[in-house]
């Protein structure tokens, strides 16, 4: 391996701890904020849903790297307060991110069968014992597979840091594009890969906890042929 294909492989992997954390941090807001703007938008009082939809519709319906630039350039303007690169980074994948999963969670959570809400009414459940013990273990199952590819979606959104030299691999990337201006395939190949290395984590990760909460449901995974056959693929 030359001198050069080293420095740009170890430059680059220099910024994946970077990466990593804005995706995990971003990640943990995110479930947080879903849950509660999800529910919110379920809750019998008109100002809690209003409230909400105007947070799931508002960083829904604007661009993220706008809202990045707000809070990093914008905010300290106003208030006299700048944010660390990556912490503001972590802030806005959280916010956009959560604002996607607020839908998630409502749509799982009114999938789940009258039929199990009014054998908890008919058992007097109270509303919280209702939502915590019978409505949220079954609606979570359905909502891990939306939530997969929207954490995936989460950390290649890491890559918008870049504008704010949060130190990710993409800044690494482009600090070394005018040095090795011949090895932009290398560069990006390897950029690549880091993506695609953290996406596979996210999915084995999901997928197992996918299998784990199914099972406490006494829900068995499908035999892997009907898997292969709903996937359009002939074994």
């Amino acid at each position: 391996m030359s001198d050069s294909t080293s420095n740009i492989i170890s430059t680059i992997l220099s910024g994946l701890s970077a990466t990593v954390t804005a995706a995990a941090g971003g990640i943990a807001l995110t479930i947080v904020l879903s849950f509660v703007a999800g529910l919110a938008m379920l809750s019998r009082s008109r100002a809690v849903r209003f409230v909400s939809r105007v947070y799931v519709e508002g960083f829904r319906g604007t661009s993220e790297v706008v809202q990045l630039f707000w809070l990093y350039f914008v905010l300290p303007a106003l208030v006299g307060f700048k944010l660390v690169p990556l912490f503001a980074g972590i802030i806005v994948l959280g916010l956009n991110h959560g604002a996607y999963g607020a839908e998630i969670v409502r749509g799982a959570v009114q999938s789940v069968p009258r039929a199990q809400r009014e054998g908890a009414v008919a058992l007097s459940f109270s509303p919280a014992q209702r939502m915590f013990r019978v409505i949220l273990p079954q609606a979570v199952v359905e909502m891990l597979p939306p939530f997969n590819n929207l954490f995936i979606q989460l950390m290649k959104s890491t890559a918008l840091l870049y504008f704010i030299s949060a130190g990710e691999i993409t800044e690494k990337g482009e600090l070394l594009r005018p040095l090795y201006g011949s090895q932009l395939a290398l560069i990006y190949g390897v950029e690549l890969l880091c993506y695609l290395a953290i996406a596979v984590v996210i999915t084995v990760i999901m997928r197992l906890l996918e299998r784990v909460l199914a099972k406490r449901l006494g829900r068995e995974p499908p035999p892997r042929e009907k898997a292969f056959a709903k996937a359009g693929v002939v074994t």
